[in-house]
């Protein structure tokens, strides 16, 4: 078993014959960035880990830890249109709206969550990552009540993301699930963000109006297939 994240790397480099280069463009990381992944000076970041073991054909799981399989299971039936998922199943809490506003106050203190999710979603800080509910239909119909999110609070939303924010209006907090969208810059050099319904019936709310703060952003989607 390879002793760090940098030796990992450089065996799968080497196995695929990849160069730095090859890896900035998979990932969009900048060159010293990638420079410090494979000789070790840093570590990649969840913003960059499952790219990054994308390009290099392996898991995010095995990229960090050394365990697992190093490689990408081969499809056997070329012709089929699925594949098998290699990285293991992990629970992550199911949480409400308001024990969400709290992840992003005080860090969420584990006490009664509602329940547990599943996702094979792994970053370096598992600890920011939990599962929430939709609830209503402001983001109807790509996301139905019912339907579990997981949400990494360590991310940085960025334009187009899907997040989970806490709004405060008349000193009342909210949480919600909308598109975050940046307009403009004020006058304090803050960005000026929009969340966005993607129901076209829902308001738009604006943090010109309200306050808003971002608690996550989520990278997984989970739905009942009915059958």
């Amino acid at each position: 078993m390879s002793k760090s994240v940098s030796d990992r790397i450089q065996i799968r480099m080497a196995e695929l014959n990849l160069s730095q280069a090859d890896i900035m463009r998979a990932t969009d990381a900048a060159r010293g960035t990638v420079s410090g992944w494979v000789n070790g000076s840093n570590s990649p970041s969840a913003k960059h880990i499952e790219a990054l073991a994308n390009c290099l054909k392996t898991t995010s799981s095995w990229l960090l830890t050394g365990k697992e399989s190093q490689s990408q299971p081969l499809v056997q039936n070329a012709s089929g249109n699925v594949s098998i998922i290699d990285n293991p199943l992990r629970p992550v809490p199911l949480l409400d709206y308001v024990q969400a506003g709290l992840f992003h106050e005080v860090g969420y203190d584990g006490i009664n969550p509602l329940g547990t999710s599943w996702t094979t979603y792994e970053n370096a800080r598992p600890e920011c990552i939990f599962s929430l509910k939709v609830e209503g239909l402001s983001m109807a119909p790509e996301f139905m009540p019912g339907d579990e999110l997981i949400v990494d609070g360590s991310l940085e939303a960025k334009p187009g993301s899907l997040v989970i924010a806490q709004e405060i209006k008349h000193g009342m907090a909210s949480t919600t699930f909308k598109k975050y969208r940046v307009i403009g810059v004020n006058e304090f050099g803050v960005d000026i963000i929009e969340l966005v319904p993607l129901n076209p019936d829902y308001p738009t709310l604006n943090s010109n109006q309200i306050d808003i703060s971002i608690i996550g952003v989520v990278v997984r989607h989970n739905r009942e297939v009915k059958y």
